[in-house]
């Protein structure tokens, strides 16, 4: 799971060098798509369920789940870039909105508001704090910015399949939930709107997007617990 992590990591760092106004989303999930089969990998999402593409590629209003294709990337935009990779039967995923070229105050205020509250539960990961704990921290940090916490989606357990028990909530009451144990993997996944939490999908039955056009973003890591904490299996070490 380490070197699937790893090779989700590296997609991202190729992705977000490449990001820039003019490409296209499809553009995108060539690179990510190309480098993890390169790895002797296959791409997580790449029929998932019917999923069409090997990344999630979502735009500004759209939250996740949304398909690469020939839109072109704007100065401005913000595109949350979803990745998952296989490597001998054990998944990698992980998730990151990217700012593209020059974007508002508002817009870089909620990717750091996103990443920030991933990090603010990721500081609680290790053995014997209730999963919950965890919840509360993030959708505390979210709130006390004045943002909203997506409640319809939510991260999970991932292993040797890529959605695993337990369902970790971005939201909750502390001090309720499992306990975490060393070995347990998860994939914490704060989803954040600027507007109202509702979101809705699409009729392609995939895309999902703010029902108020707010802008959202989404940062997620896959993480194991350790006897003495955790470790972030997605964050690259350089």
């Amino acid at each position: 799971m380490r070197e699937a992590g790893r090779i989700v990591a590296e997609s991202h760092r190729l992705i977000a060098e490449a990001i820039e106004p003019g490409i296209t989303t499809g553009d995108l999930d060539r690179i990510a798509d190309q480098y993890i089969r390169s790895q002797g990998a296959v791409p997580s999402f790449k029929g998932y369920n019917g999923f069409p593409a090997s990344i999630c590629a979502s735009v500004n209003e759209q939250l996740v789940h949304g398909f690469p294709g020939k839109r072109k990337l704007i100065e401005g935009d913000i595109v949350t870039l979803d990745i998952g990779a296989e490597y001998r039967g054990y998944h990698g995923d992980s998730a990151w909105t990217y700012g593209v070229g020059s974007i508002s105050e508002e817009a870089q205020r909620l990717l750091d508001v996103t990443e920030g509250s991933l990090y603010a539960g990721l500081a609680l990961v290790k053995p014997d704090v209730r999963l919950f704990t965890i919840s509360h921290a993030i959708q505390q940090y979210i709130e006390e910015a004045g943002f909203s916490v997506v409640r319809e989606y939510v991260g999970h357990g991932i292993g040797a399949k890529l959605h695993e028990e337990p369902q970790i909530p971005n939201y909750g009451i502390a001090d309720r939930g499992p306990r975490l144990k060393p070995g347990m993997v998860l994939a914490i996944e704060p989803m954040v709107n600027v507007g109202k939490r509702h979101v809705r999908t699409l009729e392609d039955n995939w895309t999902v997007v703010t029902v108020d056009g707010s802008l959202c973003a989404h940062f997620e890591h896959t993480v194991a617990v350790t006897p003495d904490g955790m470790e972030i299996f997605t964050k690259l070490n350089a």
